[in-house]
C-alpha cells in the first residue's frame, strides 16, 4: 500500500493522468458534437417521417454502445495482458477512423455500420480509468475516477455546442471530420505523455484467441460472483438506461416545445445537452468523493433515486423553460452513476483483472445505452416522449428500492490482498 500511495505523487503518474484527461475530454467533445443531431442528418440522408426518423435515430445512436459492450470484457482481459496503454491509443485510433469516414455516408444503413464498427473497436473510458487507477491508493479511487469522469462532462458541454455552430456555419459531415482530428489528437498525448506503472504484463506475444475468450468468460463468471460488484453493475445499468431512452430523441422534444424561429432550434439544442453535462461536471467530483465516505454502493442507490425523481420531473414539464430548468438537476443526479460503479469495480477486483473489472461496468452502461436507444425510438411512437420520461421514472425508481445497497460480505473472489 505505501508504494502506491508513493506512486500516486509522482510526476510520471501525473503526467499520464493529464493525458489520459485530455484525450477523453476530446474524444468526448468529439462524439457530443454530432450525438444529439443525428435525428436532422438523417433527415438530410432522406428520412422522413416522425415515427420512422425516431427508429432510425434509436438504431444509429445505439448501435455504437451495442458493439462496444459485446467487445467491452475482451478489450478489457486484453488490456490486462499486453498493457492498458495499448488499449487506450487502440480505442482512440478507431474513433478517428471510423467517425471520419461518416462524413463519407450516404444512406442511414452505411452510418449505421459505421457506428457498429466506431463501437467496436473504441471505447475508451475503461481502459482509461484503469490506466490512471494502476498508480492511485485505493483510498482515492472514487476521487481519482471522479476527475477523469470531469474530462467527459467537460467534453459533453462544449460538444453540442460545438456541434450546432459547425452543422450551422459548415455542415454536418465537417463535424465528423473534425471529430477525427480531435481523436487523433487524443491519441497523440497519450502515446507521447503516458506511462503505465508497474511490470509489463508477461503475455505480450503469440495470444490464442480462443484461450482469451475463455479466460475473460471465466473471469467475468468469477467477478460477477461479487454481489458489491453486481449491484454496481446493475444500478448503473438502470440509471444509464432510463436517461439515455430519451436522451436521442431531445431534438424531437424541442420541436415540439419551441416557438421561435426554426433556425435556432439546433443552438437550443445543444444548449440543453450542454447544461445537463454543465451540471454533471460540477456534481461528478463530488459525488465520487461522497462514495469515498459513505460507501459508493450507498452513494450508487442514491444516485438512482435522484435521477428517477428528475425523470419525473421531465415528464411533468410542460414548457421549454420548465424543460430546461429540470435538465440540469438531472445531470448533476446521474453523475453519480459512473464514478460510484467504477470505484466498486476498482475496490473489489484485483490489480491483475481490474481492466475485466472495469470492462464489465463498461459493458453494462454500453448495452443500457444501445438497448435504451433502440427500446426508446420504438416505445416513444407509441406513449410519447412525455410519457417514456415518466415510464423511466417508475423503473428506476422500482430498480433502486429493490436493489439497494449490497449488505454481503467483502469477499471478492479478485478483489485486491
Amino acid at each position: 500500500m505505501a508504494e502506491v500511495l508513493e506512486l500516486d505523487r509522482t510526476p510520471r503518474w501525473k503526467r499520464t493522468f493529464a493525458a489520459v484527461w485530455w484525450a477523453n475530454f476530446a474524444a468526448t467533445m468529439g462524439l457530443q458534437s454530432f450525438l444529439p443531431f443525428f435525428p436532422s442528418h438523417l433527415e438530410e440522408l432522406g428520412v422522413e417521417g416522425r415515427g420512422v426518423v425516431g427508429a432510425w435515430t434509436g438504431a444509429v445512436f445505439g448501435a455504437a454502445p451495442l458493439a462496444a459492450a459485446l467487445t467491452g470484457p475482451l478489450w478489457g482481459s486484453l488490456g490486462d495482458r499486453i498493457g492498458r496503454k495499448a488499449m487506450v491509443l487502440r480505442s482512440l485510433l478507431a474513433t478517428a477512423l471510423f467517425v471520419g469516414l461518416m462524413a463519407l455516408a450516404r444512406t442511414p444503413l452505411e452510418l449505421f455500420v459505421l457506428r457498429l464498427l466506431q463501437g467496436a473497436f473504441s471505447g475508451v473510458i475503461a481502459p482509461s480509468i484503469t490506466l490512471v487507477s494502476l498508480g492511485a491508493s485505493r483510498e482515492r479511487q472514487g476521487s481519482v475516477a471522479g476527475r477523469l469522469q470531469s474530462a467527459l462532462a467537460l467534453g459533453a458541454i462544449a460538444g453540442p455546442l460545438l456541434g450546432a455552430l459547425v452543422s450551422t456555419w459548415a455542415s454536418p459531415r465537417a463535424v465528423f471530420v473534425a471529430v477525427a482530428l480531435l481523436a487523433l489528437l487524443g491519441a497523440l498525448a497519450v502515446a507521447a505523455f503516458a506511462t503505465e506503472p508497474g511490470a509489463r504484463p508477461a503475455t505480450r506475444t503469440r495470444l490464442d484467441a480462443r484461450r482469451l475468450l475463455a479466460e475473460a468468460k471465466r473471469e467475468a463468471e468469477e467477478l460477477w460472483s461479487n454481489a458489491r460488484l453486481r449491484q454496481a453493475v446493475v444500478l448503473a445499468f438502470w440509471i444509464q438506461f432510463t436517461v439515455s431512452a430519451t436522451a436521442p430523441l431531445v431534438e424531437l422534444h424541442v420541436r415540439d416545445l419551441w416557438t421561435g424561429d426554426e433556425r435556432a432550434q439546433h443552438l437550443v439544442t445543444g444548449a440543453l445537452f450542454t447544461g445537463m453535462a454543465l451540471a454533471s461536471l460540477v456534481a461528478t467530483r463530488a459525488w465520487g468523493e461522497l462514495g469515498d465516505r459513505i460507501g459508493h454502493a450507498r452513494a450508487l442507490a442514491l444516485a438512482a433515486l435522484a435521477t428517477s425523481g428528475l425523470l419525473l420531473g421531465h415528464a411533468l414539464a410542460t414548457s421549454l423553460i420548465a424543460f430546461a430548468l429540470v435538465r440540469p438537476l438531472l445531470g448533476a443526479a446521474m453523475a453519480g452513476n459512473a464514478p460510484c460503479a467504477y470505484a466498486i469495480a476498482a475496490g473489489e477486483t484485483d490489480v491483475s483483472h481490474r481492466g475485466n473489472g472495469l470492462g464489465i461496468v463498461f459493458s453494462g452502461r454500453s448495452f443500457a445505452i444501445a438497448l435504451a436507444a433502440l427500446t426508446g425510438g420504438w416505445l416513444s411512437s407509441w406513449i410519447g416522449i412525455r410519457g417514456l420520461f415518466a415510464v423511466s421514472a417508475v423503473a428506476l425508481a422500482t430498480i433502486a428500492v429493490v436493489y439497494g445497497p449490497v449488505r454481503a460480505p467483502r469477499n471478492a473472489t479478485m478483489r485486491r490482498a
